[in-house]
């Protein structure tokens, strides 16, 4: 996973800054398509929700007195819930575009994720070129950088793109795609889950940096930028990043 994920330095706050932000225990609900491990899922035997971005929220909350409630939401339409107030932030592996940034407000980035595809196991040696040239067909989930990405390298034309990432799988196993571009913080899961089946074939297309989703004017970006840089400055951060994906 070196190559998929790398922990990103954070800019460092204004100096002056005389104390920690303190939220006094606020009660947080954070919007979270819960279907992309490690980043984010439900764990089978408990219920609860589990993953890197759950464990980043909690260690920021941590640091500036919060309560964060997770609550399951599919990715279609998840921004228009947060705008609806639905909840107060989303963590959901979500990618900083100049485009979301014209609607949304982004914490600063907490790591940088480069896609990559997912192919079936007997096609594993093929190439981009071989996916550019030969008409080769992708898969991606809707309205996500991955499917730009996929349209960048096949052409919109030669791109399907699902509601759902489950629903981009099943195509790439019944053959009616050659691959599916995912978030490299995802790909071992899946090529785990699918061995045997399917396998990460092509690695690092493009790097997105990742970041936590408020309400335009939100006071509490600030709050959890202070926070991020916290975790960041003592070292918990990077555990959290050696703890999924072993790059320390």
């Amino acid at each position: 996973m070196k190559t998929f994920v790398i922990a990103l330095a954070l800019s460092a706050l204004a100096s002056g800054a005389a104390h920690a932000v303190d939220l006094g225990g606020q009660l947080l609900k954070v919007g979270s398509d819960t279907t992309s491990p490690p980043m984010e899922s439900v764990d089978p035997a408990t219920g609860q929700v589990i993953g890197f971005d759950v464990d980043v929220v909690n260690a920021i909350c941590a640091k500036i007195n919060c309560q964060a409630e997770f609550v399951t939401t599919g990715w279609d339409g998840i921004f228009t819930a947060l705008d609806q107030g639905n909840f107060d932030l989303v963590a959901s592996g979500v990618s900083i575009t100049e485009e979301r940034k014209k609607a949304m407000d982004f914490s600063d980035a907490y790591i940088v994720n480069s896609q990559a595809v997912l192919v079936r196991v007997e096609d594993q040696g093929a190439s981009l070129d071989d996916f550019k040239t030969k008409g080769k067909k992708l898969s991606a989930q809707a309205n996500t950088t991955d499917a730009q990405v996929a349209e960048g390298v096949v052409g919109k034309e030669n791109v399907v793109a699902y509601d759902s990432f489950s629903a981009a799988i099943i195509a790439l196993k019944n053959k009616d795609v050659d691959g599916v571009v995912i978030n490299g913080a995802n790909a071992a899961a899946y090529e785990r889950e699918f061995a045997g089946e399917l396998v990460v074939g092509i690695k690092d297309l493009e790097s997105d940096p990742l970041g936590l989703v408020f309400r335009k004017g939100d006071a509490n970006v600030a709050a959890f930028n202070e926070g991020l840089k916290m975790i960041k400055d003592d070292g918990t951060l990077d555990q959290l990043v050696d703890k999924y994906w072993g790059l320390k």
